[in-house]
């Protein structure tokens, strides 16, 4: 296990040593050439795609800088709050208090309660997403760190944070049916979402929520979203990535994220009606992801791009249901150690995608460094426990 907390080191150092501070997947719309773009959503996502895609790393010659990330900090402290656990460093818990504090301060302009989202703007086939506007999947999840906060060390002021996080979701619109209802991506979104991943993970933000608060208006919507989602669970075990035929693809890291989703919700209300569906899903996960060499494809039919967020999501569902599967653990070290083989640089952060010719080596903040940071840390408890 020493090779793993040396990686967690590793690249806890150059997130520290960067100040926080990296690229973005899809920053390219901070470029200086911007303008050129005219406000034409088409020309915006080439000019997104073109930085986002690029084999070498271009954001320096088109004026993008690094900078700091919402979800990226949230991760950060929710990884230092495991460390933490993990060893009794109170620098961990120290470092972890500073980035909620960071949180706090930085949430998302024009709302009451506590939400966040991205730094930049985003452009997509579905429109475009303004710089801070906040993000149901990013907002839920830097939630978990304040809930861990407070358990950790039952200061309320971080339970508040939760309980503000949870009336946020509350707001946001919902696709509503007959069996469930799925919670929008955003607030400004018209109700008419169809993707799993963010609503199954504000689902149980709520869920979690409610155990410590016993506000049962959070855990009446945590299970409307999850009987959305886990009836349409596919046969298999699947999820696609919406309902919409635009959206039907399998991915890893959107389906670990509906997995770990679901555990929590159910340890969290003793709702026991999904569990079939928890241990199918999980089933699959395991059986089409992973490859023998412990490398983590990214869809559930073919592996490139090796992703970051991939290999990032892939230790962190194995080894949260390493009690559930005895197999897990073990699964979970070996796409561990392949990304540390493979896909850490010596310098600490680990690249962003490898293809079949070259290998994207951007040191981007939240998807590669953050997550990552977060997973090795709770691989580390868990092979310690």
């Amino acid at each position: 296990m020493s090779d793993i907390k040396e990686s967690a080191l590793k690249v806890e150092k150059w997130v520290e040593d960067h100040s926080y501070k990296g690229y973005d997947p899809a920053d390219g719309l901070t470029s200086y050439l911007r303008p050129l773009t005219f406000g034409n959503l088409f020309l915006d996502r080439c000019l997104q795609q073109l930085v986002w895609r690029s084999p070498i790393n271009i954001r320096p010659i088109l004026g993008v800088k690094p900078k700091a990330s919402f979800i990226a900090r949230g991760y950060m402290a929710w990884g230092y709050l495991t460390r933490y656990k993990t060893t009794n460093d109170e620098n961990y818990r120290r470092k972890a208090i500073e980035c909620l504090e960071w949180l706090k301060t930085n949430k998302a302009p024009g709302y009451k309660d506590y939400s966040w989202g991205k730094t930049h703007d985003f452009a997509s086939r579905s429109g475009r997403q303004g710089k801070f506007e906040p993000i149901t999947i990013w907002t839920s999840l830097i939630g978990f760190a304040f809930l861990e906060a407070y358990e950790i060390t039952k200061d309320k002021k971080h339970l508040q944070v939760a309980e503000s996080i949870c009336n946020w979701i509350l707001n946001v619109p919902r696709n509503q049916t007959s069996s469930g209802f799925c919670i929008n991506y955003t607030p400004k979104d018209d109700g008419s979402c169809t993707i799993h991943n963010q609503s199954m993970v504000a689902a149980a933000m709520l869920a979690k929520t409610y155990k410590h608060t016993g506000n049962k208006g959070f855990l009446e919507i945590a299970g409307e979203a999850m009987k959305y989602s886990c009836t349409r669970q596919q046969p298999d075990g699947s999820w696609f990535y919406g309902e919409g035929p635009t959206w039907h693809w399998i991915d890893n890291f959107h389906t670990g994220y509906n997995l770990d989703a679901l555990k929590c919700y159910i340890e969290n209300t003793g709702d026991k009606k999904y569990e079939d569906n928890l241990k199918k899903g999980f089933d699959f996960f395991k059986n089409n992801f992973i490859e023998p060499t412990g490398r983590p494809k990214y869809y559930h039919n073919r592996a490139y791009p090796i992703d970051s967020q991939c290999i990032s999501q892939s230790i962190e569902t194995l080894a949260n249901f390493s009690e559930y599967d005895p197999t897990s653990l073990e699964l979970a070290l070996k796409v561990a150690k392949w990304a540390i083989n493979n896909m850490q640089d010596k310098t600490g952060y680990f690249y962003y995608a490898k293809y079949p010719m070259f290998t994207l080596k951007t040191p981007l903040i939240h998807w590669a460094q953050a997550t990552t940071y977060k997973a090795l840390g709770l691989l580390i408890a868990k092979l310690n426990s």
